[in-house]
C-alpha cells in the first residue's frame, strides 16, 4: 500500500527560496536515480505565495519512505534546508486508493 506525505515550507525570502530550491533540485538527482521505492517527489510553488514550496511525496511502501530518508542527498537536504526557512508542516498520507498509484487500489 503507498504511503506518502505533504510538506508545506515557507522560505524567509525570495532569496531564500531561490537557494531552497537549489538544494531542493541537487537532492531530486540522488532520488530520481537511486530511489526506486519513491514513486512521486514533486516540489510545487504556491500561486500568490512566493516564499511557499509545496513538496508532495509518494512511496512504494513505508520501508520506501525509511530507505528514502537514510540516502545522503536526502540527509544532506535535512540537515541544510533550515537555513532557508520561516517553517515548515508535514502531514503524512495513507493511501486509501486511486488512480496512477502504488497499489492501482488499495483494500478500503
Amino acid at each position: 500500500m503507498g504511503f506518502g506525505l505533504v510538506v508545506r515550507f515557507v522560505a524567509r525570502d525570495a532569496a531564500a527560496a531561490h537557494a531552497f530550491d537549489a538544494l531542493a533540485e541537487a537532492a531530486l538527482e540522488g532520488i530520481r536515480t537511486e530511489e526506486p521505492g519513491t514513486l512521486v517527489y514533486v516540489n510545487h510553488a504556491v500561486s500568490d505565495e512566493p516564499h511557499v514550496r509545496v513538496f508532495y511525496e509518494l512511496y512504494a511502501d513505508r520501508e520506501a519512505f525509511e530507505e528514502h530518508e537514510r540516502q545522503p542527498h536526502v540527509r544532506r537536504f535535512l540537515a541544510e534546508r533550515g537555513q532557508y526557512l520561516e517553517s515548515f508542516e508535514v502531514t503524512f498520507l495513507n493511501e486509501i486508493s486511486g488512480k496512477g498509484t502504488s497499489s492501482g487500489q488499495a483494500a478500503r
